[in-house]
């Protein structure tokens, strides 16, 4: 009797350890971010820069580097991907393509961000860098040159690896930077539904149709990572990007971002009416062309790429407050842009600088949390003056 009482209490024993070792696998730090994406001010955060698991929106970098390998010629759209035997071993969610198919890059694409297929992001990433780790390499090249300093990737997809890790920051920070560099892709990022093969997969991005404004960007979830969302969303002409880690279901944490893309949209409304913004420290464009023959000075920086003229302005101004001594030969310019989605952006660009003040300028920027592009051969900067509102 004693012995039958003693394994009865051993069992109980290991079968709380269990649950609380399953609680501990299941349960994730909680952090989130909500920021200006016109001007890169951090409206709210908690827990910000604590590394958790990305899960799927690891997924966002797959796109950067994809919409990079398309801005530069390596892919096509309507280039066809070979499925290998590695991603067609992949696990769920997926499309479940079979080793020897193939898929065009435009609807990778719409995979990836609908239905976050695992097969197409290791496809994708052996379209690009051959191999899978290869790929994880360059994902985290592109992080550190982004200002993503505490994210690591393992994995195209955002399957767990224990090395895999990122911070609801560094997700803002890539979120913005989709937004910044490549504008005319951004619109892939609010497909509610697509067909492939006459079957229709609807994105896992449910809050898209439940919040008036949002129209992107990814879902992710893991055991260890809890339910993860990059939302974006734009009211009255003004964005926000918000991050949240570590959702108990995903219907709470859509409820949770709902709450602080809400506590987003009043704080800034706020700030903005409380703002009264001197642009006459702006540079002005420059009143007679350089020397073709001269090289040097013919760099600059991108800050930020924005709906409104005032936004854009204001980036500028805030980028030149940061930067002393390095733009007293720079030249302050708005270059209109029109998405393929039909919104036109403003590209904030200090142009003039030589290609090591370039590179210094965004270190500094980046280490502010700050987002910074450098630009090779701008634009003439006679015909992108400053626009007038």
């Amino acid at each position: 009797m004693l012995r039958f009482a003693y394994i009865v209490a051993l069992v109980v024993c290991l079968g709380a350890v269990a649950l609380v070792a399953g609680a501990r696998d299941s349960a994730a730090g909680y952090a989130s971010i909500v920021i200006d994406a016109d001007t890169g001010e951090v409206l709210r955060s908690r827990n910000a820069d604590t590394r958790n698991y990305p899960a799927s929106l690891a997924k966002l970098m797959t796109l950067y580097l994809t919409f990079e390998a398309l801005e530069s010629g390596r892919l096509r759209l309507n280039q066809t991907l070979k499925i290998s035997k590695r991603a067609a071993g992949q696990p769920r969610s997926k499309l479940g393509l079979k080793r020897g198919q193939k898929i065009k890059v435009h609807d990778a694409i719409l995979a990836l961000i609908t239905k976050s297929a695992n097969d197409v992001a290791t496809a994708v990433a052996e379209a690009i860098a051959k191999t899978e780790i290869k790929f994880s390499q360059k994902m985290t090249r592109k992080a550190r040159k982004l200002g993503m300093r505490r994210t690591s990737f393992r994995n195209a997809s955002g399957l767990p690896n224990r090395r895999q890790l990122s911070t609801a920051r560094d997700m803002a920070t890539l979120a913005m930077a989709l937004q910044r560099d490549f504008p005319q892709y951004y619109h892939y990022f609010s497909t509610e539904s697509f067909t492939y093969k006459k079957r229709t997969y609807t994105t896992y991005n449910r809050l898209m149709f439940r919040y008036a404004g949002m129209d992107g960007m990814k879902t992710g979830y893991i055991r260890a990572s809890g339910f993860n969302l990059v939302a974006s969303a734009k009211r009255d002409g003004r964005r926000i990007v918000a991050v949240v880690f570590g959702g108990r279901t995903s219907r709470s944490r859509d409820a949770h971002m709902r709450k602080l893309l809400n506590i987003g949209f009043r704080k800034m409304a706020t700030l903005d009416k409380r703002r009264n913004f001197s642009l006459a420290s702006i540079p002005k464009p420059q009143a007679k062309p350089r020397d073709p023959a001269l090289t040097s000075g013919l760099w600059g920086i991108q800050v930020g790429a924005f709906i409104s003229v005032t936004a854009a302005r204001q980036a500028i101004e805030k980028a030149s407050k940061r930067l002393p001594g390095l733009l007293s030969d720079t030249t302050a310019a708005l270059t209109p842009i029109t998405s393929d989605g039909g919104d036109t952006l403003y590209r904030a660009r200090l142009l003039g600088l030589q290609e090591q003040d370039a590179s210094k300028a965004c270190q500094t920027l980046r280490a502010l949390t700050m987002p910074c592009a450098i630009i090779r051969n701008p634009d003439d900067p006679l015909k992108v003056a400053l626009v007038q509102d």
